[in-house]
Formats: structure tokens, sequence, C-alpha cells
């Protein structure tokens, strides 16, 4: 089994060995250079891809400032999922941080799973769920924690991140300034 068959099982559920190949097999490889765009706020968001190598942002501009959603690493999906979802123009831009290999599915394949797996929509509203559960825990995490606590529970568990990623995208998905994020920092440091 594919790291990505495994991938999709682990978000999608229990499926039969032919189901997972099948759906592999609707994923196409691709590389991206550092600074390459995969997806870019205001367009059309047509696929959904699989980080099998390398670490992707997701933002928004919000007043002439860039804010990070997310950081995404190997072993997850990404996309727009609203513009994916709804075929709406993206509300986020998706850039390589670090050269990365992905594996995309098109949104027209996406929709001939129907096809080849015939309780798809069941496996979908589960992947649905794990989604809004983790949307869900970010939020109440940034509503109960404080920068303090927010930054700690980052670290612990997100430690590679700190020397691969620019710090102040980390300050603006923790939702702080660069100037509280530095504070914190250096508080948190022996």
């Amino acid at each position: 089994m594919t790291e990505l068959e495994q991938q999709i099982k682990t978000y999608f559920g229990v499926l039969r060995p032919e189901e997972l190949q099948n759906i592999g097999a609707l994923f196409k490889p691709s590389m991206l250079k550092k600074g390459d765009f995969l997806l870019q706020e205001g367009r059309r968001c047509d696929k959904m891809s699989f980080i099998q190598s390398g670490l992707l942002r997701i933002y928004a501009l919000a007043d002439g400032k860039e804010i990070t959603q997310w950081i995404s690493t190997p072993g997850y999906f990404v996309t727009d999922l609203a513009g994916f979802m709804l075929e709406s123009p993206s509300r986020w831009t998706v850039q390589a941080l670090t050269d990365a290999e992905v594996f995309t599915i098109s949104r027209d394949n996406y929709k001939t799973l129907t096809e080849l797996v015939p309780r798809w929509n069941e496996l979908e509203k589960l992947f649905l769920v794990k989604c809004f559960t983790i949307m869900e825990d970010r939020i109440f995490s940034h509503l109960s924690k404080t920068a303090e606590e927010r930054y700690q529970f980052f670290f612990d568990h997100h430690r590679e991140f700190f020397n691969q990623v620019p710090l102040q995208y980390i300050a603006s998905m923790l939702g702080m300034t660069a100037e509280t994020f530095s504070r914190v920092r250096k508080k948190q440091l022996p």
C-alpha cells in the first residue's frame, strides 16, 4: 500500500484494496519548487492535493497583510475546501515553502469517486467531519489559550518548523504580531 493509499484510508475510512487503488490512480504526481503556487486566492479551486514531501503555506491577504492560515506537512491533504466543494473562487493562496512533491486529484476526477466507490458519499461525510473537527479545535485553542500557551503547544508539536519556516509565518498562524511572538519566544527560551 502506498503512503497516499494509507492516508486515503486514514482520512476516508475502510476501503477495499481495489477501491484504494482506483482512488489512488486518480491522483497525479507533480513537483513544486520553493515559491511555486499550488493555488492562488481568487482563482478557481479545481483540485485537492496530498503532500508527499515538503511544506506548503496556506494564507490570504487581509488589509494588505499576509495572514497564514496553516502550514501543511507531508501526510496531509491541502485545498481550499469551500472552493473545491462549492466550485467557488479560492479564498486562500497555497505556496510551497520548500521543494515539494504532491499528488493531485482534479475536481472532475473527484466527482467520479461515487462511481468507483458506491459508499463514497458516506466516506466523504466522515472526511468533512474530520476537517471540521480540526477547525473547531484550532478555533477553541485560539479562544481559550493565552499567546504563551498557543506558542508552547505549537512548539511542542511542531518543533521542526522553527528551523524550516520563517518565524513571521508561525506568528501569523498563531494569531500573534511579530512583536508578541518575539516576546513570547524570548520567555520560552532557556
